[in-house]
């Protein structure tokens, strides 16, 4: 457990872009872009509050059996989202098969840590399997990824999706029924609020 209580790794589940598109009055894929400036507030909110690591969905492997036209924009929008807190000195890390050609090719370089301030780490073309599959050779794909104490994940789903299953083994969950792109910052603070009183024992 990380000193006063807060986080030291949080992972971030931005779901119902999508469903927040439909109640808009548009059409599926056009949710994605409207989750980009979210992802940048929350990305200065993980900063002020002193998190020292944080590891987001982008998209999945499953996610990319979707229409092309909805694989198009959220690859887009995972692109200008990664490219711009790269630029804002964020110490980023793209993690995902970067062999498929759904992997973008502008993230490539992110493959290995760039940077030095907060670690981020974006899980993009990102599958579970993949991720474990490592362990037959060298070590788990997501190795660079440390322990999660928690876990925030908008859009109303109480599941983990896939999301990092090594590293979520003793994680927090805590559920917004929010539309990601409906983020609030008050959303992360309630959530770190109600870690404060979990119980981290760990097990132990």
């Amino acid at each position: 457990m990380a000193k006063n209580n807060v986080p030291r790794h949080v992972g971030f589940i931005p779901d119902g872009n999508r469903r927040w598109a439909l109640d808009h009055g548009l059409p599926k894929e056009a949710g994605y872009v409207h989750g980009i400036d979210p992802g940048l507030l929350l990305y200065e909110k993980c900063k002020e509050c002193g998190i020292k690591e944080a590891s987001i969905y982008c998209f999945t492997q499953d996610n990319t059996k979707r229409p092309s036209i909805q694989k198009q924009a959220f690859s887009e929008a995972t692109v200008a989202f990664a490219l711009e807190i790269a630029r804002r000195g964020a110490a980023l890390l793209v993690v995902g098969d970067e062999t498929s050609t759904q992997f973008p090719e502008e993230l490539k370089e992110f493959r290995q840590r760039q940077g030095v301030g907060m670690k981020v780490n974006l899980l993009v073309n990102y599958g579970w399997e993949w991720d474990l599959a490592g362990l037959k050779n060298s070590g788990l794909r997501s190795d660079e990824v440390s322990r999660l104490d928690l876990i925030v994940r908008w859009g109303g789903g109480c599941r983990l999706s896939g999301f990092l299953p090594v590293q979520s083994v003793y994680a927090d969950f805590y559920v917004r029924d929010e539309y990601w792109p409906d983020f609030d910052p008050q959303h992360f603070e309630n959530a770190l609020a109600w870690f404060k009183n979990q119980d981290q024992t760990l097990g132990g």
